[in-house]
């Protein structure tokens, strides 16, 4: 599959890395695996943008970088989007995680308005709805940091830059 879009991500530090992976590792050992894309750390989209505009999205990722210190948001809340096929991890909505998203781009992602989420796990509502109580038993909410910025292209996934928050 040849790449189609880029994806502008917002990571949590490692320490939380490893904290979020315990709820993500849970699911995969209960032989929920999904279709997810593999490899990535645990982050919130923020923005996606066509494969031409990547050089603007490269500059877009360092401004807002360097404009933006690390942000905390708490992580409160488990849920499936509408159709029922994606399990997620949310933050709370905060202005601090608005004004981030908002700086990167519009409040789309992927032609839906933006919903600050980390994926948990992708497959038939089905399965999601079978997936739903391990993750409950799981899940405590986390107060979390998100201190870089990751743009990859995908499919397959192409990392083409991550840049630490150093603002003020």
């Amino acid at each position: 599959m040849a790449e189609s879009f880029l994806t502008l991500m917002a990571d949590y530090c490692e320490e939380d890395q490893r904290r979020i992976s315990v709820w993500y590792d849970a699911l995969q050992q209960a032989g929920f695996t999904g279709n997810q894309t593999p490899g990535l750390n645990h982050h919130i989209s923020l923005a996606t943008f066509p494969l031409e505009k990547e050089a603007e999205a490269i500059e877009i990722t360092k401004q807002v970088a360097a404009r933006f210190a690390p942000v905390e948001v708490a992580i409160r809340h488990i849920g499936v989007m509408p159709g029922g096929k994606i399990l997620f991890a949310a933050p709370d909505m905060t202005q601090a995680l608005i004004a981030l998203q908002q700086a990167c781009g519009e409040n789309v992602v992927n032609g839906y308005p933006w919903l600050p989420h980390t994926t948990m796990l992708i497959d038939v509502p089905e399965t999601i709805a079978a997936a739903l109580p391990t993750l409950m038993q799981h899940f405590t909410p986390i107060l979390a940091k998100i201190d870089r910025l990751r743009l990859c292209a995908f499919w397959p996934t192409r990392e083409i830059i991550t840049v630490e928050l150093t603002g003020i």
